[in-house]
């Protein structure tokens, strides 16, 4: 927001006051050699890592840490994002989990028609929800030598830590695949507009923290194939997760917006804040397929377990009771629900329950809310509870 901010402007972000020129004063800038002292070089303000030269770093824990640590500094401060040229110096890997991914590819096509993803046109492309446990299940071996890569865990451990955790989607955009829109990546990233709004600033400052997203090029990328579309600083705008919709901020992000070849076995990770977007796929021949990586902190955990489907079919009929009588305002009510029911779409089964005219599904607590505004019985109540569950089941 601008200098000039009141404290109620400062403790949330309006969509509205978000300023492109402060934006624009964040972006504007040149990565430096000296910024990025491990790097072989810098493309487009993005520096590169030849991981073939700095395997060795990894086997050593004062080495290891002081790699993790320009890593660190640079998705944070610096460019936001970063290449791992060579990440599978050996593509064997690759590969063998590229023929498990086609077939579940072949396989889901059978049986649904294929997945969306929550950017692009149903059809337009390839994905598989999970790819993380069912490569596992599929073929544990392939599992073990994809995921046994310590030049992955190394950037995932110097952003989020020890003890993250991982989950991965398989994208496949074929030839004449369209680019997707400027946005920015999960959790704040994947709310409405009106949702992010409700979150404090501080909640805005802490959600990049929360994850790592990376993608590994299972394919040659040439840019005319359409890889990752990124703005190196867009990370550092703190209202951006209010702007990135705004079309004066997408305008920019397509005028500025920088690509980089990849090659297959090589990784790109990035700050979930960087603006960034899907690039379209003009080539003839060229099937884009990369692995995308989304890693979450292992802090992003409650201390207790919790039966929230439980405690909403009990508390259900009190408060319909308390509603009909009129003994409870609507602000009380809400209160209520928020203490019982699950309030976060997130982590689901994308495969049984994809978003539906946004980029979350719906909540335990938005059901709650519904089957009151609606007057539903406890006993319809309950099925939607239990038919829930099961979409969000592994």
């Amino acid at each position: 927001m601008t200098a000039a901010a009141t404290p109620m402007e400062q403790a949330y972000f309006d969509p509205d006051g978000c300023a492109l020129s402060d934006f624009t004063a964040q972006v504007e800038r040149e990565l430096t050699p000296d910024q990025v002292r491990l790097a072989s070089k810098i493309e487009k303000n993005i520096p590169i890592y030849d991981m073939a030269a700095l395997k060795a770093m990894l086997s050593g824990p004062e080495a290891r840490r002081h790699l993790m640590a320009e890593w660190a500094q640079g998705l944070r401060y610096g460019a936001g994002v970063l290449v791992l040229q060579g990440a599978y110096q050996d593509v064997t890997p690759i590969d063998a989990a590229s023929a498990v991914f086609d077939e579940i590819i072949s396989q889901e096509r059978l049986a649904n028609g294929g997945g969306a993803d929550h950017f692009a046109a149903a059809g337009s492309n390839d994905r598989i929800w999970n790819a993380l446990q069912k490569l596992c299940e599929a073929s544990p071996d392939v599992f073990a030598r994809y995921f046994g890569n310590s030049s992955i865990a190394a950037v995932c451990e110097a952003w989020l830590g020890p003890n993250y955790q991982m989950t991965a989607q398989i994208n496949l955009v074929r030839p004449g695949g369209a680019a997707q829109q400027a946005h920015r990546d999960y959790h704040l990233g994947f709310q409405s507009a009106e949702t992010s709004a409700q979150y404090p600033a501080h909640v805005h400052d802490l959600s990049p923290v929360l994850t790592l997203q990376g993608a590994v090029a299972h394919t040659d990328m040439p840019v005319e194939s359409g890889p990752t579309k990124l703005l190196p600083f867009s990370q550092q705008y703190r209202a951006g997760y209010a702007a990135w919709r705004r079309e004066g901020f997408r305008a920019y992000f397509e005028e500025h917006c920088v690509q980089l070849p990849l090659a297959k076995g090589d990784a790109v990770f990035f700050n979930p804040a960087l603006f960034h977007a899907g690039g379209a796929n003009r080539s003839k021949a060229v099937q884009r397929m990369a692995n995308l990586l989304q890693v979450s902190s292992a802090f992003g955990r409650a201390m207790e377990t919790v039966d929230r489907r439980g405690m909403s079919e009990r508390l259900f009929p009190a408060l319909a009771r308390l509603k009909r009588e009129g003994a409870m305002t609507d602000a009380d009510q809400a209160a209520a629900i928020a203490a019982c029911a699950e309030g976060y779409s997130f982590p689901t089964n994308l495969d049984r329950d994809p978003p539906v005219g946004g980029l979350a599904p719906e909540t335990q607590a938005g059901l709650f809310h519904q089957a009151l505004t609606e007057g539903w019985t406890s006993e319809r109540f309950n099925k939607a509870l239990a038919a829930q569950d099961l979409r969000r089941q592994a």
